[in-house]
């Protein structure tokens, strides 16, 4: 019995190119920052605010994707149907159209939420704290990626380490984001 190594190149592949995003960003958008310069900028000294966001928020979209793509069973059958010029979604694709709708959902209603509000400027503070925390989550996950692909564990152990890290994650955005120095969240609400 011929036993067929699974290839896993292309995960080297989005991590190299994820990996040239990000010294593209701190290179031109960030003129020649480290990654802890870039982390504990003040958001007076802030450059390119928004593109920063959207490389950050892309590449964090896509290391998600990369790690989250193998665990999901089957492609939907009405999603297999729909074709682009005669190629279909697999796994990845797939994943990532999930993903980046919702978070391109979630950008586009908390926007509203910050114009509703007439909290516009606060609205570059959540920009401006949002892409250092997930820079630096998007990090983790360069290495949770390799990790999980190159030194397989067994996924019952895995998913735990998974859920775990999570609440971790979970708990420490919300405290980023409430102790941040630059106030993020608006000042009225509507409660």
């Amino acid at each position: 019995m011929v036993r067929i190594v699974q290839q896993n190149d292309w995960v080297i592949f989005v991590l190299t190119a994820c990996i040239a995003l990000y010294l593209f960003m701190l290179i031109y958008l960030h003129r020649d920052s480290t990654v802890r310069s870039f982390l504990f900028q003040q958001y007076a000294d802030v450059t390119n605010n928004f593109l920063s966001w959207l490389i950050v928020s892309f590449i964090y979209v896509v290391l998600l994707t990369t790690l989250l793509s193998q665990t999901i069973p089957i492609v939907p059958q009405f999603v297999s149907r729909m074709q682009l010029f005669g190629y279909e979604l697999n796994k990845f694709g797939y994943t990532f159209l999930v993903l980046s709708g919702f978070y391109v959902l979630r950008a586009g209603l908390t926007y509203l939420f910050y114009k509703a509000s007439n909290d516009a400027e606060r609205w570059n503070h959540l920009q401006f704290v949002a892409s250092k925390f997930f820079f630096s989550a998007s990090l983790l996950l360069l290495g949770v990626c390799f990790m999980h692909y190159y030194y397989p564990q067994e996924l019952k152990v895995v998913f735990s380490w998974y859920v775990w890290g999570l609440v971790i994650v979970f708990v420490f955005k919300n405290l980023v984001f409430l102790l941040a120095t630059q106030p993020a969240f608006p000042e009225k609400t509507f409660y």
